[in-house]
């Protein structure tokens, strides 16, 4: 029976994980023998739910990764550069295998890993980096190679679909939300990453480049977040028929790919607005495929770990192969951002101070950069005498919503910035 031997950096929730599930292998149908000989983690002594004494001890995760022992690289500490990328680099240099669930990695250095591995005839890894359980990465390079892609869309962040979705539900505010979702360790300390859309950004950019044969350029990704969004938002839109999530997508135009993450408003019976709490779901669309979408747990010691292990498995018969999925024909395409022209319906937010013509400016500054109300409700004036509005519009490019919200925010009659969302329709 083979034996792959294992060197892990980084000790956390997942690296932890993943010893357990080496410890209890003979429950899992593994091709062969999984064997620790390493680990590295900053601090030997902290407090974890596993047992490491028995395990030889790197302080450099480097130095593990260039150690004869060692098959096979395991990568958990995070973080896109600094020791993360150089003992990554390291176990490449020195032949190991690489398997990682680190997103910031492959989002910002893949393409140079990608070379790297190919060089030495070594394999690099990544299912665990993108929607953890959800086996996303083996399945749009390897199951779907018979299909042409089109788009990949997906909620990327359990944290974000997590703040949504309590939002709505309990009608609390963004601040009291979030600070639960910390407390119950769906967030960080430093939420940041998440709620800025940068996590699910990374993994949107990997995905995009697998489905069109593309070359990772984060700097083309568009990122916005969740932080902006405020419950009256989820609320007025849930009043129209829609959803407000978070939404990663890769998009393949004539132009070439566009990536972007951004607050999409779906009507009820889109495939995604059903999914809530921390779940995550990726939704591919191709010919002749149709489509296809995939659910599970995005996140957490156990998805996670699960999907390392399963990276870990197909080293049992390695093959060297492009991480990405491409190969020497392939036409390779390029990440652009999006374009002026490009079309869609909107949801719009607006304050309106509660004074008579106020509606009536409002419409016509929407008209003037063409763009026409499909439905529209107001509220009553709040304590401070501002009436909330919401629009759904008819579709409309980009540019004139564009225009039309520098013209609504400039009216004398408009208080505070006015919220405008992306309505997206299942395909």
């Amino acid at each position: 029976m083979k034996t792959v031997k294992l060197g892990i950096a980084g000790l956390g929730h997942v690296g932890c994980g993943l010893i357990k599930l080496v410890e209890d292998q003979a429950n899992l149908r593994l091709p062969g023998k999984v064997e620790i000989v390493g680990v590295s983690a900053r601090s030997r002594n902290r407090n974890r739910p596993v047992d490491i004494s028995g395990y030889r001890w790197f302080d450099d995760a480097a130095t593990l990764a260039e150690d004869p022992e060692v098959d096979v690289f395991v990568e958990l500490m995070g973080g896109s550069d600094g020791p993360a990328k150089f003992a990554v680099e390291e176990a490449i240099k020195y032949g190991k295998h690489v398997v990682t669930a680190n997103k910031a990695l492959i989002a910002m250095h893949g393409q140079a890993l990608e070379e790297q591995a190919q060089a030495k005839g070594v394999d690099l890894m990544f299912e665990a980096a993108v929607a953890g359980g959800v086996p996303i990465v083996r399945v749009l390079r390897d199951s779907l190679t018979g299909v042409a892609v089109n788009r990949v869309s997906g909620i990327l962040n359990g944290t974000c679909n997590y703040l949504t979705t309590e939002m709505l539900g309990t009608g609390r505010s963004y601040e009291e939300v979030l600070e639960e979702a910390q407390r119950l360790g769906y967030a960080e300390a430093d939420p940041y990453l998440d709620v800025s859309g940068m996590d699910a950004a990374h993994k949107a950019a990997i995905l995009a480049s697998i489905a069109f044969t593309a070359d990772l350029d984060f700097d083309k990704v568009s990122v916005k977040g969740v932080d902006t969004l405020e419950l009256l938002d989820l609320v007025l839109a849930d009043r129209l028929g829609l959803k407000i999530k978070l939404i990663a997508e890769g998009l393949l135009t004539q132009d070439g790919v566009v990536t972007r993450v951004a607050p999409k408003a779906l009507p009820f019976d889109h495939p995604l607005a059903r999914i809530d709490g921390a779940l995550n779901t990726v939704r591919v669309e191709g010919d002749p495929l149709g489509a296809v979408t995939l659910t599970g747990p995005g996140a957490g010691p156990g998805p996670t770990a699960s999907a390392v292990m399963g990276d870990i498995a197909k080293l049992f018969s390695p093959t060297a192969r492009s991480p990405f999925g491409r190969a020497a024909h392939h036409t390779v395409r390029q990440f652009v951002p999006a374009t002026a022209d490009e079309r869609a319906a909107f949801f719009i937010r607006v304050g309106l101070a509660d004074r008579p013509g106020a509606l009536a400016k409002l419409s016509e500054a929407l008209a003037a950069s063409a763009v026409s109300v499909d439905k529209l409700l107001q509220d009553s004036a709040d304590d401070n005498d501002v009436s909330p509005v919401a629009i759904v519009t008819h579709t409309c490019s980009r540019g004139d919503i564009d225009a039309a919200t520098e013209r609504v925010t400039s009216l004398e009659t408009t208080v505070g910035a006015p919220q405008v969302i992306a309505i997206d329709t299942a395909h």
